[in-house]
């Protein structure tokens, strides 16, 4: 199956309408989520934390590689694994693996569009950086349409999916939970915020298989805690936009 084939267009059953229109806040994951997966932007994020990794505790590509996935699993991010166990300095490794080119990320304006008319509060929720986040927008061309970026910074460097990152981004914006909705390519992501009351849309290409790097990253990905599954975010949102717009 090619990964890049679109599925149908989502049909709505009345209760998922009903909850659609009482969203008031909309929350997007940014990498592999806001842009598609197949532009392989986090490909070089993930090269640069493999490299700094290696350079950090004098690992050959592999060993390093090892660990960072190791880290990545167990603690949300390579980040938060290096802190923990060595004690590295967060600025410096943000900086560093983020240090990327970011021009194969196109202009969407498709997308922009929907995000656009979306009714109520729009952010970013990242485990990236802010700049990082702010140089995606701005390739796609929807830097305007969102009131924030809240970055793993703000989090206090706390990853998703630990409960008290979503319970930072509740307090510091002022979104509840059960007027809210978040957007995610990583299922596990998904689960504390259906355990708040949240409405929650996982964003998979076609042929998933072929494309997720990680195998695990595959876990979950058709749990109870998933409302809604698309296969592409800017389609999915105009279908949105139109049920709203359908008083």
């Amino acid at each position: 199956m090619d990964t890049m084939a679109r599925n149908p267009r989502p049909a709505f059953t009345d209760v998922e309408v009903r909850r659609l229109r009482e969203i008031d806040t909309w929350i997007f994951d940014l990498d592999n989520t806001l842009y598609p997966r197949h532009t392989d932007l986090f490909a070089q994020i993930d090269e640069r934390i493999g490299i700094y990794v290696s350079r950090l505790l004098d690992l050959d590509a592999d060993a390093a590689r090892a660990m960072q996935k190791d880290y990545y699993r167990r603690y949300g991010t390579t980040l938060r694994g290096l802190m923990l166990e060595h004690a590295i300095s967060p600025d410096e490794f943000l900086e560093f693996v983020h240090d990327i080119d970011h021009s194969p990320v196109e202009p969407d304006p498709h997308l922009a569009a929907a995000i656009e008319r979306l009714p109520g509060r729009r952010f970013i929720f990242t485990n990236g950086s802010r700049p990082h986040a702010e140089k995606v927008a701005a390739r796609l061309g929807i830097t305007d349409h969102f009131e924030d970026i809240f970055d793993i910074v703000r989090a206090e460097l706390l990853p998703k999916p630990e409960e008290a990152t979503y319970r930072c981004f509740f307090a510091e914006t002022g979104a509840r939970p059960e007027t809210s909705i978040m957007f995610e390519d990583l299922a596990r992501n998904l689960v504390v915020p259906r355990a708040f009351g949240m409405a929650t849309v996982l964003v998979v290409p076609s042929g998933i298989g072929r494309v997720v790097t990680e195998t695990w990253e595959l876990e979950g990905h058709d749990g109870e805690h998933i409302d809604h599954v698309t296969d592409h975010l800017g389609d999915f949102l105009h279908d949105v936009v139109g049920i709203l717009a359908d008083v």
